[in-house]
């Protein structure tokens, strides 16, 4: 039987994973909140060498490899006079790039200084590109049980302006938050929603885009960091993002971000997608939550109040998927209605659903009972402040 090396084992790890579709970065949200000091070129090879990392078997001595092949093809060069951007990337990144991380510990705020690629190998004769992380990027990268966004690679292939990674980067980890809590619960409607039409103050802004010094007149702000940044966003990425301003006197102060989805149409590679491990273990994750969220609305008193309304059938008591939905994003609205007016009023709104049932379709309930419970709560906290 031949013998593997350590480095073929991991270089054999990444030709697995080339395809750039089943390609994920994984980085703890406080790096996507960091200030990057590097340039574009630099930006995106940390994060494709990220996604490089198998989060299920982790590279030895921080070690990942790449092939020129590879790298070209991801940054679509076609012309070798070109290959001495790489190169010039490859050397800023070590001498002079680096991710400025603020935490906030139990003792106060911690600031951290952080080269992430401290040793790449290139050489000319061969294909191999050899990328070795900082031991203290690492923690950021691996590990990662809570605050952490994950997105595909392919994500950030056309992305051409720093600010547009930049912007990427932090939209997704606010929309990942509210898939998470769509799906799992545990926060209130409003904050869900919150993390779908996430706000930023300019401050912020200024400083995870590294802006501080530059851009002063907001006009130019919103051009080059704000609105040709979103263009690539929604002609290259799965987000569809809108903004409007937050004047505070007559300066804008914040800026409101609105994100959707784009409607997925299932590619050539979707049935190898559906095999990957870690497509699998999401799957199952939240598979696992949907059951979770679909017994506790069984034990809720919200759904014997809708049973006997008439609003919820035995058959439909065992959807797994409706009941979780009616957990997630109608039962905290009717909480809230509850906090307001009692276990009564949240009665006397079923009791008018229940009259107005002909206007919904059977298939589309927890969507129906969602909307019916939106519309009639601010109606009850302005009588409310009146």
């Amino acid at each position: 039987m031949p013998i593997i090396t350590e480095k073929q084992e991991n270089k054999k790890q990444v030709l697995t994973l080339n395809e750039l579709e089943k390609r994920k970065v994984v980085e703890h949200n406080a790096l996507i909140t960091s200030v990057a000091k590097m340039q574009k070129t630099a930006l995106k090879m940390f994060e494709l060498a990220v996604s490089c990392i198998d989060t299920e078997n982790l590279p030895k001595n921080n070690m990942v490899y790449l092939s020129k092949k590879e790298l070209f093809s991801f940054f679509e060069v076609s012309s070798n006079s070109k290959h001495s951007q790489f190169k010039e990337a490859i050397e800023f990144m070590q001498k002079q790039a680096y991710f400025k991380i603020k935490s906030n510990k139990a003792l106060g705020i911690e600031y951290e200084s952080i080269v992430p690629i401290p040793y790449v190998k290139w050489n000319d004769y061969n294909d191999e590109v050899t990328i070795q992380f900082s031991e203290h990027i690492m923690p950021y990268l691996i590990n990662l049980k809570a605050e952490f966004t994950q997105y595909k690679i392919s994500e950030l292939q056309k992305l051409n302006s720093k600010y547009s990674i930049i912007l990427y980067r932090w939209l997704a980890m606010n929309y990942n938050q509210y898939e998470h809590y769509s799906n799992k619960g545990g926060r209130r409607a409003e904050q869900v929603e919150s993390y779908r039409n996430p706000s930023i103050t300019v401050k912020e802004l200024r400083e995870i885009t590294d802006t501080i010094k530059d851009y002063q007149k907001m006009s130019h702000f919103t051009t080059w960091v704000l609105e040709k940044p979103l263009e690539e966003i929604n002609a290259h990425t799965s987000f569809n993002v809108s903004y409007e301003k937050v004047k505070k006197g007559r300066s804008v102060d914040s800026i409101v971000f609105h994100i959707t989805k784009k409607p997925v149409a299932r590619n050539d590679f979707y049935k190898l997608e559906e095999q990957d491990p870690i497509y699998l273990k999401d799957k199952a994750n939240k598979e696992q939550a949907e059951e979770l969220l679909a017994g506790k609305a069984l034990k809720s008193k919200y759904t014997k109040l809708l049973f006997h309304n008439m609003l919820l059938s035995p058959y439909e008591m065992t959807d797994t998927s409706l009941m979780a939905g009616l957990q997630a994003h109608v039962y905290p609205l009717y909480d809230e209605l509850k906090a307001l007016r009692g276990l009564n009023g949240v009665k006397d709104h079923l009791s008018y659903v229940r009259a107005k049932q002909e206007a919904y379709s059977k298939r589309n309930i927890a969507k129906y009972l969602k909307k019916a419970i939106e519309q009639y709560l601010p109606t009850v906290k302005r009588q409310d402040l009146s």
